[in-house]
């Protein structure tokens, strides 16, 4: 069987342009001969055609499309805007366009005998309905879930076919959050034998650990997909870190009857096994092969797990393999700021990075399973993961949201959920949703959740529930049973509340779900060891949910990151608190006697809900990491520092202003000063970091720079070029606002730019943003070997240049 795109086909299925052929990269032979792959996966990225509308037949092969967009997948088409006030999702979709839109591509693809077919989707953004040569394949609500469609009995003898997908975003709002709109994740056809392993039907599990030996347990939903009994075994081989073959089993095979599926389970020994843990996410792999009766592969899955001990207790919090520490972690959304929710694993792994810098050791996925890819980067990158499934279930949030499906749905959903993410070593926790609004009424959210638990423990044994309670003292969760329906209790907020909950009932084990930023909620969590942790509200700025802020306002400005993924004084903060490494940032407050920062460092941070924290429009910060106040005649200032230092040093122009130690609750440290022009350092005493503040002069040009030193050419590939307006002496100019015109030349294109503000609504796409506090970024990325160019041009600057080497 051939797999490769066509398009502009006629009624007869004929092309009227012919086949078009990306290269050979979707070239592929497939027979049933035993010379054939047990498995073959080709990636279906190119040659797609959108079309944002709903025209009719356009699931038909006789369409004409030659009218429509040529895209690649992943892709999500509401990203390029635009901005508009009247959005029919409001603020709450980032004031961003929703909508149906239609995707089609061609398949030239055969039927085989004893092969099957399958297209399988991570991600269609919303309420999606897939064809082939016009058969209805299927049809599911949530955008959220991994989709597999059996394809084989509808492929034409011809080979030619025409894949079509419809995503439906137009009951907006349906999401608190943007969510995108269209096929957000990666598409790929998977051919197997008849006999092969059921869509996240291979599980690895490892319940006995010692220092010398580790037990795997393989467990394995075989399908037979074909009309007559047929035997399969497995063939398992298990590898270490190292890539070097540790372990090796066979299974006998079983009669398994035509259509049927069965679970065949092994048990491998794994000797001196290698932990998987935050400094060392060593990864094991599971090479599992389904055996026919002619004793040839049928189907090969290949799993990636870890080995590792993790558990909640009632009286001491988080355990990793034996060592008890505190989840410093943060809720994530799925967008990725100028990419939308199409999001290249390069934007993911810049965010990690600078997370893990800041102490951050434990993400929530809010409020939805997040990409396989995701996952994939917590589990080498050294993560814990709360994975979670709902923001709603019978009581709606919005009016379009998934409350309208819950009762028909949550079952199928939440098991393909959990089955698709339980190999993952980094995900520890499932929780089965945010604030759920049912809790108002007992009876119904103790019965929905009975349901969720039922299906999550047959899915995963292994791993424990929760859910972030909503106000659980008013509806009364505590008292009336359904918080200790929970593996473990969590609490949105109100950290006092959870602690209560523990003292009146100690074998409660506690986590915060969703954290203000607040010192005081960071010390309640430290100072009480049945808290396992804490997720604060939010790792990273994210578009929408800005309905209660309203229009300018394009997102919600919660994180310890802001769109780009550069560090904010929040973060700064943070990281004085949870860094493991010494660390010092400092910074000016013109408003020392108001209460710590708040999410977007502009005023008090309430430990509410929240729905009602993002209430306060972004204002004019108050804290800044710079020293070039608008006003630059002597007037009072206040310097603060973040640091982890037990003692801390600053200057003024070379003067020293004493040293302080570190308070018992960590609180910022502070000198009141006269404003001069000038020079802060602040530095650790007796050795260590250092950071210094400079006053600014006139805008005098741009700098580049750049963290990534090489950029590759796949979807997954981007490099981050910063531009900075800076003086003459090279310091950044925070009032700046210059529109800077970036150029892509050479071995590259231009993908995207931003510049974090909450309030801009150039569209992404465009070369030209205004600078924002004196930054902007603009993403790039390769087109081959070689190299590319960037260049950034503001009228009255002079201009820079910088050079990437590309790699295939």
């Amino acid at each position: 069987m051939r797999v490769a795109a066509f398009g502009d086909i006629r009624e007869d299925g004929l092309s009227k342009t012919g086949l078009l052929f990306a290269g050979a990269a979707l070239a592929l032979l497939l027979t049933s001969s035993a010379s054939a792959a047990d498995r073959q996966v080709t990636p279906l990225a190119e040659d797609w055609k959108v079309f944002v509308g709903d025209p009719e037949g356009a699931e038909t092969v006789a369409l004409d499309d030659s009218g429509w967009t040529k895209v690649s997948v992943p892709h999500d088409w509401a990203i390029a805007g635009p901005f508009d006030v009247k959005a029919r999702a409001g603020g709450a979709g980032g004031f961003l366009p929703t909508g149906i839109a239609w995707y089609r591509r061609g398949l030239d693809a055969k039927p085989t005998p004893g092969r099957r077919v399958f297209v399988e989707l991570d991600g269609v953004m919303e309420r999606s309905g897939v064809w082939i040569n016009g058969h209805h394949l299927g049809h599911r609500p949530s955008g959220y879930v991994g989709l597999r469609y059996d394809v084989t009995d509808f492929l034409r003898a011809d080979g030619r076919n025409v894949l079509a997908v419809r995503a439906d975003t137009a009951f907006a709002p349906s999401s608190r959050w943007y969510a995108g709109s269209g096929i957000y994740g990666k598409v790929r056809l998977i051919e197997t034998g008849d006999l092969h392993v059921e869509q996240g039907g291979a599980f690895v599990s490892t319940p006995v650990i010692t220092a010398d030996q580790a037990t795997a347990k393989v467990q394995v939903d075989v399908t037979n997909g074909s009309a007559k009994t047929a035997k399969a075994g497995l063939e398992i081989v298990v590898t270490g870190p190292d890539g070097k073959v540790v372990a090796r089993q066979s299974v006998a095979p079983v009669a398994i009857d035509a259509s049927r599926t069965e679970t065949l389970t092994a048990e491998l020994s794994i000797a001196t096994p290698k932990l998987w843990d935050l400094e060392t996410p060593n990864l094991y792999q599971a090479t599992i092969r389904v055996i026919g009766a002619d004793g040839q592969a049928s189907d090969t899955e290949v799993v990636p797990f870890g080995i590792r001990t993790a558990e909640f207790k009632a009286e001491s919090g988080f355990w990793l393999n034996g060592k008890n520490f505190k989840l410093k972690g943060v809720a994530l959304h799925a967008d990725g700021g100028a990419v939308g929710a199409a999001v290249p694993l390069a934007v993911w792994r810049q965010r990690f990075t600078v997370l893990k810098a800041l102490g951050v050791n434990a993400i929530r996925t809010a409020h939805n399973p997040p990409s396989p890819a995701f996952l994939d980067l917590a589990d080498r990158m050294g993560f814990v993961v709360m994975d979670e499934l709902f923001d709603q279930w019978n009581v709606a949030k919005t009016p379009g949201d998934y409350h309208l499906f819950f009762s028909d749905w949550h079952k199928r959903d939440a098991r393909d959920m959990l089955r698709r993410d339980r190999n993952h070593p980094s995900v520890v926790i499932w929780s089965a949703g945010n604030e759920i609004h049912d809790t108002a009424y007992p009876v119904q959210a103790k019965a929905a959740l009975g349901s969720l638990l039922t299906v999550m423990h047959a899915a995963d044994p292994t791993r424990p529930v929760t859910m972030g309670l909503f106000r659980p003292n008013v509806t009364g969760d505590y008292s009336n049973g359904l918080a200790d329906m929970l593996d473990v209790v969590g609490q949105n907020y109100r950290e006092g509340e959870l602690t209560k909950a523990h003292s009146d009932k100690p074998t409660r084990k506690i986590v915060g779900t969703e954290n203000s930023h607040a010192r005081g909620s960071w010390t309640a969590v430290r100072d009480f060891a049945p808290y396992a942790g804490m997720f604060l509200w939010t790792g990273v700025d994210y578009l929408g949910e800005s309905d209660r802020s309203g229009w300018p306002n394009i997102g919600n400005p919660a994180g310890l990151l802001d769109r780009t993924g550069q560090v904010k004084v929040t973060g700064m903060q943070r990281a004085g608190w949870w860094s493991e490494t010494p660390v010092i940032h400092v910074v000016r407050n013109a408003a020392p006697a108001a209460p710590p920062p708040s999410n977007d460092g502009a005023g008090p941070a309430p430990a509410l809900p929240t729905m009602i924290a993002v209430a306060t429009p972004a204002a004019k910060p108050r804290i800044s990491d710079d020293w070039t106040p608008e006003d630059l005649s002597p007037h009072p200032e206040t310097i603060e520092v973040y640091s982890n230092c037990p003692s801390v040093d600053v200057t003024l122009n070379g003067r020293a202003l004493g040293a302080k130690p570190l308070p018992a609750d960590g609180a910022p440290r502070q000198w009141s000063v006269t404003f001069a022009p000038g020079e802060v350092v602040a530095s650790c005493v007796g050795g260590g970091p250092k950071d210094v503040l400079r006053t600014a002069g006139a805008a005098k040009r741009i700098v580049l720079f750049s963290d990534d030193k090489v950029v590759g050419a796949s979807f997954d590939d981007l490099a981050f070029v910063r531009a900075k307006v800076v003086d003459a002496k090279g310091v950044v100019v925070p009032s700046s606002e210059v529109a800077i015109t970036f150029a892509v030349s050479g071995a590259g294109k231009f993908v995207a730019a931003d510049n974090a503000a909450p309030a801009d609504h150039t569209p992404f796409a465009s070369p030209v943003h205004a600078a924002y506090r004196g930054t902007a970024t603009v993403l790039v990325r390769g087109a081959g070997a070689g190299k590319l160019t960037v260049k950034a041009t503001a009228p009255g600057l002079e201009a820079a240049t910088l050079v990437l080497p590309t790699a295939p």
